[in-house]
């Protein structure tokens, strides 16, 4: 039986060193109207299906590109098909609260998050490389890091044969709790280059002292090769997982072009560095 004494500090830890900060957009747009920031960009419709209810069946493809097909158990299949609420519906906070548009986002994952606020950044990563696991019976291959050591915990042996979702969600909570953005980052190898970017690929910053992530849900490329992505993220407070917006082009919102110096999204600016990958 672990002693609490040891648990007990590093939930402070992952509080602080999670997903946000002071000068990142959310923390400026959560409570203001949305009519302030209606200057920022289009919202991207021009490449939304409000019928579509997975992220490909929602999601359409710019003049010129395909997607790469996935077998039934792949990673990519199942990021592709996650399932959506539907297309005006606005992303709920863990306290059941909303989280404004603001041109963010564009779609809300049909996920509960829980009750608690614990579904942040690089929780809702591994929640979702966790889920297909669990999908896919893989047991033995969830397993994240601590911070406080660096040491994973394994969903095995927690779950001592009780491989109910119940349990599952428990396990995950018990995760979100002491696993963030910094031990996520350590974790995970880097990809050398954007242009080797596979679908599941997070970015991440540790941050000093507070980092985000967020990550590859699907992903296109076109006849010369190149290679455009939808990013989707949760963030500080617990919420929905949603897919972002792409601010900096208006003619591809909401995919993303990352072969560039720098990746800015609405709430936070990443660079090529911050790729890591899972496999």
């Amino acid at each position: 039986m672990k002693s609490i004494y040891v648990l007990l500090p590093l939930f402070s830890c992952q509080i602080f060193t999670s997903c946000g900060h002071p000068n990142s957009v959310a923390s400026k747009t959560q409570f203001t109207d949305s009519a302030a920031v209606q200057h920022v960009r289009t919202d991207g419709s021009q490449f939304i299906d409000p019928k579509g209810m997975t992220v490909k069946a929602r999601v359409l493809l710019p003049q010129g590109f395909k997607r790469l097909s996935y077998k039934a158990g792949e990673f990519g299949d199942f990021l592709e098909n996650l399932p959506l609420y539907p297309s005006d519906r606005e992303v709920h906070y863990y306290n059941g609260k909303i989280k404004p548009r603001n041109n963010i986002y564009n779609s809300v994952v049909k996920l509960d998050i829980g009750k608690r606020d614990l579904h942040q950044c690089a929780d809702a990563v591994m929640r979702l490389r966790a889920d297909y696991l669990y999908q896919q019976k893989r047991y033995k291959d969830i397993k994240f890091n601590f911070l406080s050591d660096s040491k994973p915990r394994a969903y095995t042996t927690y779950a001592k044969g009780d491989y109910s979702y119940p349990t599952y969600w428990k396990y995950l909570e018990y995760i979100f709790a002491y696993a963030n953005t910094s031990s996520l980052h350590d974790e995970l190898p880097n990809v050398k280059t954007t242009q080797e970017v596979k679908i599941g690929d997070t970015f991440i910053q540790k941050g000093s002292p507070i980092g985000h992530a967020i990550i590859v849900v699907d992903l296109a490329k076109d006849s010369a090769g190149k290679t455009i992505v939808l990013l989707a993220q949760s963030y500080m407070p617990a919420q929905e997982i949603q897919i972002l917006n792409n601010w900096n082009n208006s003619k591809l919102s909401p995919w993303y072009d990352i072969d560039q110096d720098i990746i800015k999204t609405p709430e936070w600016t990443f660079y090529p560095k911050n790729l890591k990958t899972w496999e």
